[in-house]
């Protein structure tokens, strides 16, 4: 007898929480191995800190495969094991899935809490979860979390509240999922009128620190939008979201948003490289959108400086041009 498998005689006593008898039969009538590790208690999830329960696709084929092997199964289920251990086999190889899985999760991906531009959002407590709507984008959603990974290795500590903390990333029936760090009390600047401009004051150094970050992170957001930026007027808190159209610093851009073309600087539907002038001057217009027709003259020229389409003739250091903002309000405004 081997330690921790089921014996040749008795009903399965195993270090698992899964019987030999209900592994088997599981395996006989998944149709996918997404179906069949997509549930809860039996004894192949694991957790996240915050107590949500997740499967590794690898730890659970490991698992059942030490479960259902012919080897260990005993004379009296050599034949049933054989089978389970075949179509383990064969559903591993041809998995739908990869990373890992939440459990019973697949069932409530039903109306989403929002949707943005490349994937449906499902609030789930803390969490925040990402599926892309179209296979087709899963390179920008991986894109994403390639962004985020870096901010959070090569970027300062103290900076990281300027974009959303990724969890997970991993592919579930095909599609690229994102799983991010929920902020609550937050609402886009889409859904933000009537600022007024000692708002849009604070709101434009929040944006130009946190641009300058993830620049000296060396990642471009390449998308600076209404809807791609959150507040918290309570706490004067500000997040970079939707990092789908990130990259590095240098590199091309993957994609651009179609009915926003017109306010992007001409390097981006060209194809031109991006580098932190891009983000500048994005982040410029946008401010110009918010202030309107109001906008101080002082801060118009200041604006109009960032906005030279090409790119050499912009401000290439957002932290620099926070301090030169600084100095053009007053010093109650500098916080």
């Amino acid at each position: 007898m081997i330690p921790g498998y089921a014996t040749t005689d008795q009903p399965a006593q195993t270090r698992f929480r899964i019987s030999f008898e209900e592994a088997a039969a599981r395996i006989a009538t998944a149709s996918t191995f997404a179906d069949l590790i997509d549930t809860t208690g039996v004894g192949i999830e694991r957790h996240t800190a915050t107590g949500t329960a997740y499967v590794s696709v690898r730890h659970a084929y490991r698992t059942l495969a030490k479960i259902v092997h012919p080897d260990v199964a005993g004379a009296a289920r050599r034949g049933l094991a054989n089978e389970a251990f075949a179509k383990l086999n064969a559903l591993y190889t041809e998995r739908d899935v990869d990373g890992v899985v939440y459990p019973n999760r697949q069932s409530r991906f039903g109306k989403p809490d929002l949707r943005g531009d490349l994937a449906d959002l499902f609030e789930d407590g803390d969490l925040l979860v990402k599926v892309v709507r179209d296979t087709a984008n899963n390179d920008l959603m991986a894109a994403e979390a390639t962004a985020l990974r870096r901010l959070h290795l090569y970027g300062r500590p103290d900076y990281r509240a300027y974009a959303p903390a990724l969890k997970q990333s991993f592919s579930y029936y095909g599609r690229t999922v994102n799983v991010l760090a929920r902020q609550r009390g937050f609402r886009d600047l889409a859904d933000a009128p009537n600022l007024e401009s000692v708002d849009l004051v604070w709101i434009w150094r929040r944006l130009l620190a946190g641009l300058g970050w993830a620049h000296r992170a060396g990642v471009v957001h390449g998308a600076v939008f209404e809807e791609h930026v959150l507040i918290d007027p309570r706490v004067r808190g500000l997040v970079l979201v939707d990092w789908c159209y990130a990259t590095a610093v240098g590199a091309r851009p993957k994609a651009l948003i179609a009915e926003r073309e017109h306010q992007y600087p001409p390097e981006v539907p060209a194809g031109r490289p991006v580098t932190a002038a891009t983000d500048i001057y994005l982040a410029t217009r946008l401010m110009t959108r918010l202030f309107g027709p109001d906008m101080p003259h002082p801060l118009r020229r200041f604006a109009d400086g960032c906005l030279y389409d090409a790119p050499r003739m912009r401000p290439q250091n957002a932290w620099q041009l926070l301090a030169e903002l600084d100095e053009l309000i007053p010093p109650r405004y500098r916080n």
